[in-house]
This record gives C-alpha cells, structure tokens and sequence, in this order.
C-alpha cells in the first residue's frame, strides 16, 4: 500500500486528503482558512496566504508517510512574475468584475466571439487569465511592463512545493481555462498574450496527465495539479456518457467528451480535462440565486422551507412558469434581460405553486444547458447533481424527469482534493512502473444516492415543454442549439 495526498487550494481554505494510493479511501484529513484581510474577499490576494493556510492544513504529521502530493487549486487565478520569480502585483483571482470591459475589448480586437471559439475554445469573460492580463496592462501599465512569467494558482503552489525551479509547469486543464491555450490543438497562443498583455511572456510547460512536475529534495513527488473544476472531475470519476451539474448561486453543466468543441455562440468553453480527455462546459447565472429570491418573497426562511412549500404542489406549477434570469442570462445570451413569471390565474396564485415553479425554472435552465451540450453530440446518459442544493427534496423530485436521466447524488465532499490525490496516485505508480500513462487507477466511487425518471419521465417532459414554450414566446429566436 502507499500513501497519496491531495491538497485542495480554494479561495476560502485549504483541504488536504491522505489517501491510500490503491483503493482511495481517505486515511486522514486536514483543513484551514485562508486568511482574510480587513476587506473580506477581494480579487487581489497575496499567494503566500495560499502557502500559510497549506502549512496550517499539513500541521501535526499529517503528511507523515506521504509519498506524492497532487495540488488543485481555485481556477482563474492569475499569478504575474517579474524575471525574478517574484510577484509583480497580488495575484488576481475569481470572476473579476473590474475586468468586463476588458473582455469585450479582446473579444472586438480578435474580431468577435467565433474568432475566439476557433482559436482557443472559449470566449474572453472577466474571470479568465488572458482578459485579467488585458485589465493589467491598461490599468496597471507598469506592473505589466514588468510581468515576464504567467503561472495560474496551482502551477504557483507546485512551483513553490518543488522549491522554485528554473522550470515552471501546468497541466492540459489549467491551461485550457486561460484563454492563451488551446485544447484542440494543444499548442500557446502567444499571440492573444501579446494582444492582452502588450508584449510576450513566459507560459509553463504543459504536462501530460499522468507526469510529474518534479520531485521535492526529500524525494515527495508532485504530480502535474490541475485546476478545481477537473480535479472535482477527477475525483468523482466521471467517463464518456456522464455529465455534472452544479448548483451554485449560478450553475454548470460540464461533461466528458473525447474531443475538443469549438462552439461560436460562445456558450460552450471548451476545456480538457485531468485524463486526456475534453471537459465542455455550458454556465447558467441563475441557479440557487432563483430559489433564494423565491423564498424572500414568499417570506420563507430557507431553502428547506422552500422545498417544503413547493411539495405541496404538483408538476407544472398550475401552469404557472418561471424564467429564472434574474441577473439576465449567458444560457442563453440574455445579458440584460431580466426573469418573467408566466401563466398567472386565480388559481395558480399560490404560495406552493410558486415555489415549485423556482425549482422548476432553475432545472430547466440547466435543461437548456444539458441541450446545448446534447445538441453538439455530447452523449449524456448519467448526470451528477452537485452542491448542498441538489439535497432538497424538491430538486431530487424534479430533476431526474426534466434531464432525462438518470441522477445521482453523491455524499458531500472535497472531490477536489479526491481528485489531486488520485493524480498524486497515478503519477507516482507511472514513475514506479505499476501503472499505465494511458489509465488512471481504479478507485472506489463516491457513495450516492441514485434517483432513475421512472414513469414520470412523460410528465416531466410536459413540464419541460411549457417552459419552452414561454422562453420562445417571451424570447424567440434567443436560443439556438
């Protein structure tokens, strides 16, 4: 038996999982915040906070035994480096709002979204690396003047554990996210860095799945890291034929396809994955943000009294139909529209009826995202359910009969961490000649709950149906598949 760790750099904390190496069940667990500044959260952060709250996480002997370490981290964090390898400014992180005008400007210079689809697979938003580097150099000249050296959150954090090599590296998902990277052709962008930024810079080498960044003086191996979305993928155990939703405040439907999509609508972004494989991912902005407004006006204190509430009624709402954009919507490209409740009647003027209409609403939209993906050839016959959200009864009703497939629930956990471990694990049997680069090893799956449409597969597709038909009433022509 050997002994793996993932570690798990989020904006909020760091987790960190020892795991056994041949079967994945976690021996031990470790955890601390990140510090915070009198500010709270803010899109500038300093990347050693990242390294204190690693060493607070790893404190008494939890690595003890451990022989490779693989890092996820939080995903569009860009780290700039002077020639030196220090940090130029804080690193930026998170959906940078001060970046959108940015991100219009990239999309105009390379002569629009399709440009940008057919380059490198997605479409400059605020959150992306190259559009940070483009808000840099307009507004912070100097800082990108001296910029030499791009590294994302996780290649920092590898880079660092190795102890600052010459050699920096990242792996095909982290890549992917930037905006500089393609995973169609597996090839830099130098160009779009020179059209953000100003000027060329230094990019890390793309490692392959199962290679390792280096090997520390003590001999811990770290493997290549991965950004959280693919390492959550990773560690979920998602194939061919399965797709994941998450409920955040917003949502997302990503899935595992064997090949690159260039979509010119911009509503895919076109990542790779931890495994070789590609990873499309279609977002919605209004997901659980629907259910909360829901429950605020009808005086529900939570999400739990919501989905009681909406128990209480019955499929279709009464014929009452919410379209959830409250904050307009990229799924479809609404984004400054605003949400529409349709079919009022006496009779639907219920507090049950529009609670479930939320839930109705919400899935829905996921919906349209599933079909966004579906329409391109992505197959998709298992959908995992993520989030504290997708525990609600009236999600667990709803969902299986408007996706059309089966879902499954799995227990709550960092499957970030699960997935940095598993690359620690192949990377490290790879290097032992116990493992094959072409397969990952075998680990136990998450426990779950498994929910099938059953018969009301029927019912849930009239459901589906009535929606529609207000979207198209209310927005013809505004989604295309």
């Amino acid at each position: 038996m050997g002994i793996v760790a993932g570690l798990d750099s989020a904006p909020d904390f760091t987790r960190i999982v020892v795991c056994d190496t041949d079967t994945g069940a976690v021996l031990r667990q470790g955890y601390a915040p990140h510090p915070v500044d009198g500010a709270g959260r803010s899109p500038d952060v300093d990347p050693q906070a990242w390294l204190l709250s690693l060493g607070e996480a790893a404190g008494g002997g939890l690595l003890e035994g451990v022989q490779a370490i693989g890092v996820s981290a939080q995903q569009n964090g860009l780290v700039p480096l002077d020639p030196q390898g220090g940090t130029v400014r804080p690193a930026m992180v998170g959906g940078d709002k001060r970046a959108q005008v940015a991100a219009a400007d990239l999309i105009d210079a390379l002569g629009g979204r399709e440009a940008w689809a057919q380059a490198v697979g997605s479409v400059p938003g605020a959150a992306q690396p190259v559009t940070k580097l483009r808000w840099l150099s307009k507004t912070e000249p100097e800082a990108a003047r001296r910029t030499s050296m791009l590294l994302q959150a996780h290649d920092w954090l590898v880079w660092q554990l190795l102890g600052r090599p010459v050699r920096r590296t990242t792996d095909r998902g982290g890549a992917s996210a930037t905006g500089y990277w393609s995973a169609a052709t597996g090839a830099y962008r130098q160009d779009l860095v020179e059209l953000a930024l100003g000027h060329q810079a230094g990019l890390p080498d793309v490692l392959g799945p199962a290679e390792a960044a280096g090997t520390t003086p003590e001999g811990l191996l770290i493997s290549a890291g991965t950004g959280e979305t693919m390492a959550a993928a990773f560690g979920l155990g998602i194939g061919l034929g399965d797709a994941v939703v998450s409920l955040g405040a917003s949502g997302s439907v990503m899935a595992v396809h064997p090949e690159a999509l260039a979509d010119s609508t911009g509503m895919i972004t076109s990542l790779a994955d931890a495994t070789g494989m590609h990873l499309p991912v279609v977002t919605t902005l209004n997901a659980v943000r629907a259910l909360r407004g829901a429950a605020e006006l009808l005086g529900v204190p939570d999400l739990e009294g919501l989905s009681e509430l909406a128990m209480k009624s019955t499929p279709g709402s009464h014929g009452l139909v919410l379209l959830p954009y409250l904050e307009g919507e990229r799924t479809p490209s609404l984004p400054h529209t605003a949400g529409t409740l349709a079919g009022l009647r006496r009779e639907s003027m219920k507090p049950e009826h529009l609670a479930r209409a939320a839930f109705e609403g919400m899935l829905c939209g996921l919906a349209d995202a599933l079909d966004v993906l579906r329409g391109r050839g992505v197959d998709v016959r298992r959908i995992f359910l993520l989030g504290p959200a997708a525990e609600l009864p009236a999600v667990q009703a709803v969902a299986p009969a408007l996706f059309g497939a089966q879902v499954v629930v799995p227990q709550p956990a960092d499957y970030a961490a699960l997935g940095a471990a598993r690359q620690a694990a192949w990377a490290l049997g790879v290097s032992q000649g116990t493992l094959d680069p072409r397969t990952p090893p075998m680990w136990q799956g998450p426990v779950a709950q498994v929910l099938e449409p059953g018969e009301e597969l029927a019912v849930g597709q009239a459901v589906r149906q009535q929606y529609v038909s207000v979207r198209e009433q209310t927005h013809p022509g505004a989604f295309r598949v």
